[in-house]
């Protein structure tokens, strides 16, 4: 299989690439670098430095390497940043994602997984959260998220398009070879071992919550993990997977949520840390933020069942651990 991966040069790109080459496909990485990272393109894989909006370019592209499918991570996604300036929200993650879409029907491209977010959900009303509760977000970024997402489902019933959404909260760790470098830091896994390295102070926010220990719980995934979906859900956009009921008609549009199901507080996340770097991780108590809920967690159920997959480092320490190992080998992140 060739694959397109826009935002192949990111956290979470850079590690699904890994994993595409490692079971034996070909991979095009298609990034700007306005936010990843070109040391982070794995060996193998060949860089293009556009956007996923420039439609020419991406159906040149797709038809010039007879690419197979799309894997597409690449989106703005940091949810302050959304609030501040919704309109290049819209303009990147709608209107640059219908272009690519475009390019990909002109191209005859009919496979798509896409990296969405569990921030369609905005604040549930069941945990663990379901595919079938009801999308409500409360962020641009969000919205932006779930407006492509809808684009997928219509794409599908009118073209034939077979896509794939993956929802999750938080990705943590690293590979042996590429991890987590943002600028600016908003994750907590990160920025809790920044803070273990004296480059920040560490502020955790609300321990009034209604949870065992008063601090906020969320959802996390390893990165290879993912990774791993991103390569089972590639799979399953493929005609003759019968899994995603290819038998009943040549689309599918599939959502499903990752993540390990229970969820882990900012608390147990900074014990596990100190555990980790053995020592203990100064820091802060603020109050909450406003529209934090208490607990997010999603259901992985359907990617269980449909998908096959099934996390192989829910732990942690196994999260927290390789974060600390690449950020021991890389401390100031990738090179400029």
């Amino acid at each position: 299989m060739r694959v397109l991966v826009t935002g192949g040069a990111g956290y979470i790109g850079s590690v699904s690439v890994e994993a595409l080459l490692a079971a034996g496909h070909d991979a095009i990485v298609l990034d700007d670098l306005s936010t990843g990272r070109r040391a982070a393109v794995p060996a193998g894989a060949r860089l293009r430095v556009a956007s996923y909006g420039d439609e020419a370019l991406v159906g040149g592209l797709l038809e010039s390497e007879r690419v197979d499918a799309i894997l597409h991570c690449g989106a703005r996604s940091l949810v302050g940043e959304s609030v501040r300036d919704p309109a290049r929200y819209y303009r990147d993650n709608v209107a640059g994602g219908i272009n690519l879409l475009e390019a990909a029907r002109r191209a005859g491209v009919t496979r798509l997984v896409f990296s969405s977010s569990a921030a369609v959900y905005g604040t549930p009303d069941r945990s663990p959260i379901p595919e079938d509760s009801d999308p409500h977000p409360i962020n641009p970024y969000g919205e932006t998220k779930r407006a492509f997402e809808s684009a997928l489902a219509w794409y599908g019933a009118a073209y034939g398009l077979r896509s794939v959404a993956l929802r999750y909260f938080n990705a943590a760790g690293a590979s042996d070879r590429y991890g987590e470098d943002h600028d600016p830091e908003t994750h907590l896994i990160p920025t809790v071992l920044l803070a273990a390295l004296g480059r920040i102070e560490l502020t955790v926010f609300g321990d009034d919550y209604p949870t065992p220990d008063g601090t906020g719980v969320r959802d996390y995934i390893h990165v290879e993990d993912l990774a791993q979906a991103h390569l089972l859900a590639l799979q399953a956009t493929a005609p003759d997977d019968l899994r995603t009921g290819a038998a009943e008609g040549p689309a599918i549009s599939l959502v499903c949520n990752l993540g390990g199901g229970e969820g882990f507080s900012v608390r147990e996340v900074l014990d596990a840390a100190e555990r980790v770097v053995g020592r203990k991780i100064d820091h802060r108590t603020g109050p909450r933020r406003p529209g934090d809920p208490a607990v997010l967690v999603a259901s992985s159920e359907r990617a269980r069942s449909v998908l096959g997959w099934k996390p192989g480092k829910g732990t942690l320490e196994e999260m927290i651990g390789s974060a600390w190992a690449w950020r021991q080998h890389h401390p100031d992140g990738y090179p400029a």
